[in-house]
């Protein structure tokens, strides 16, 4: 059995305080909202997930608020094409800019998340519901790693024929990637370790639930051991530093250590636990969150008592004080996924 001792008391004041009228701001001055840095679509995106989990738990009002606005955002910022604007200033008009494939998939997986969740109020299961088809166009249109990965994942809560039908074709084109860089030494989609690695081998775990091909679950667990052996070295997670790993490097810059690193091992985890029924995922996740709260290189907890805020990672020589949207959405999402796995395997 795996102990279950998480963090209590926890304070929910920073994801109110980050978040207007108009969604979730996207950085802040220490603890302070910066409203100078306006908004993004991707962190409005991953604190829709956010707010519906804390919402299962909750039945807040004020959650339940939350999950309003942030669909609104979205609502927003899509285009009559159907896919995403990115940022957004505080004047609540958009920049004009070149949007990242991600943040499609993003924003598609936060809705059909939302879509699927049974605590969704109705009302707003109707208004995600025409989004998430007027994207649905756009599927098959991703060409990079991460935005096939999270349109795979994200299509996986809609469980119909037809988005069935895109998981398949997009995780036989994320295969392909690995197959393509794949060699003795490096079993990993890319040439290079970056961001958000995780939700590579996470998204080929759900492709298998859904098609049923052992060679994405081959895939899918030989990559995330593969990158186990990158960032569990020192008997903790330790997540790739924010200049990557390349190929022909021996070791990651190991700094910064970025919050959103965490949250995705410890989803990936929770995947393979979800595959395989092997609880050992589950302990894997476990030590993943746990790097918030002071398993990780500097033996410090990232939450800040005081404003209920997460810090923004590790740098070489101290935490980074701001306490970004990111952040405190990663932190959450994290929590809330561990500890509903958790009580999961005690019935095991």
């Amino acid at each position: 059995m795996i102990a279950d001792n998480l963090p209590t008391k926890l304070k929910t004041d920073h994801i109110f305080r980050m978040t207007d009228d108009t969604g979730m701001l996207q950085h802040s001055n220490y603890g302070v909202p910066d409203l100078s840095k306006g908004y993004t679509s991707v962190d409005n995106a991953r604190a829709l997930i956010m707010a519906v989990k804390l919402f299962e738990q909750t039945h807040s009002k004020k959650v339940e608020n939350l999950i309003y606005k942030y669909v609104s955002f979205l609502s927003n910022a899509q285009k009559e094409d159907g896919t995403f604007r990115n940022s957004m200033g505080y004047n609540r008009e958009f920049l004009e800019e070149e949007v990242p494939e991600e943040c499609f998939g993003r924003c598609l997986g936060a809705l059909c998340y939302a879509y699927s969740d049974n605590n969704t109020p109705l009302s707003i299961k109707k208004a995600v519901r025409d989004l998430i088809d007027k994207a649905l166009p756009n599927c098959m249109k991703r060409t990079s790693s991460r935005a096939i990965a999270y349109v795979i994942i994200g299509l996986n809560y809609l469980d119909e024929e037809k988005t069935n039908g895109y998981i398949s074709k997009l995780a036989a084109l994320l295969a392909d990637h690995y197959m393509h860089y794949k060699n003795d030494t490096w079993l990993w989609f890319e040439d290079s370790l970056t961001c958000c690695n995780a939700a590579l081998p996470r998204a080929l775990l759900t492709a298998f639930k859904v098609t049923k091909e052992a060679r994405y679950l081959k895939v899918g667990l030989e990559s995330l051991q593969f990158l186990e052996g990158k960032t569990f070295t020192e008997g903790y997670f330790r997540p790739i530093g924010k200049n990557g790993l390349q190929n022909s490097e021996n070791e990651a810059f190991q700094f910064d250590e970025q919050t959103l690193e965490a949250s995705e091992a410890t989803s990936a985890y929770i995947e393979a636990f979800l595959v395989t029924n092997n609880i050992e995922y589950i302990a894997k996740a476990k030590t993943c969150f746990l790097w918030y709260v002071g398993k990780n290189s500097r033996n410090l907890t990232l939450l800040d008592d005081e404003t209920g805020g997460c810090y923004d990672g590790i740098e070489i020589d101290r935490l980074n004080p701001n306490q970004s949207a990111v952040s405190i959405i990663s932190f959450w999402t994290a929590y809330l996924e561990i500890k509903k796995y958790l009580k999961q395997v005690k019935t095991i």
